[in-house]
């Protein structure tokens, strides 16, 4: 318990003095972003608050620094897929018929059909694995407390999981 609550401590402080030079660093690599780059930083330090991990005042900085550069990889790379998704949206409607461009925009209903299909082919163990992640938001580690599994087994069936479904829904939305 005396551990906690020095953890606390030394986020607290290194938020205190600390957090408008993290968000110059965030924000200097977001450019205009400015609303993400504070969310990237409380992020940062949510998720310092919840982790298990031994922080010490020497090894907070790294710590801090690599999450937040981890959290802007992360944003850019959402970023991306958004832009392509955007393209690609407006690109069927520019190229396709009025009635023609809905059709080839699949309904949220056929795309979670697809997913459920795909799931199902998955075997008892792995779709376990699966749903609890991405259904119910459980991280690996959570998972294998919950199942009594080890940690690199959730781990490796979940990764099956996922590249199973990802194939089948690239072979059925092809």
């Amino acid at each position: 318990m005396d551990y906690t609550i020095t953890k606390q401590a030394i986020i607290a402080d290194y938020y205190t003095f600390h957090y408008e030079e993290l968000l110059a660093f965030v924000a200097s690599r977001l450019h205009i972003y400015s609303d993400e780059a504070e969310d990237i930083v409380q992020n940062v330090f949510l998720r310092l608050l919840q982790t298990d991990k031994m922080i010490t005042p020497i090894t907070l900085p790294c710590l801090v620094y690599t999450m937040a550069r981890h959290l802007i990889c992360d944003f850019w790379r959402h970023r991306k897929r958004v832009e392509e998704h955007e393209h690609f949206i407006q690109g069927s409607m520019g190229t396709a018929g009025c009635g023609e461009s809905v059709e080839m925009v699949y309904s949220v209903v056929e795309i979670t059909e697809l997913m459920e299909r795909g799931i199902a082919r998955l075997s008892e163990k792995q779709r376990k694995v699966y749903r609890l992640n991405v259904c119910d938001g459980m991280k690996v580690g959570e998972i294998s407390r919950e199942l009594g599994l080890n940690y690199k087994c959730v781990e490796n069936r979940l990764g099956a999981a996922r590249k199973e479904v990802r194939g089948y829904m690239k072979r059925m939305l092809a």
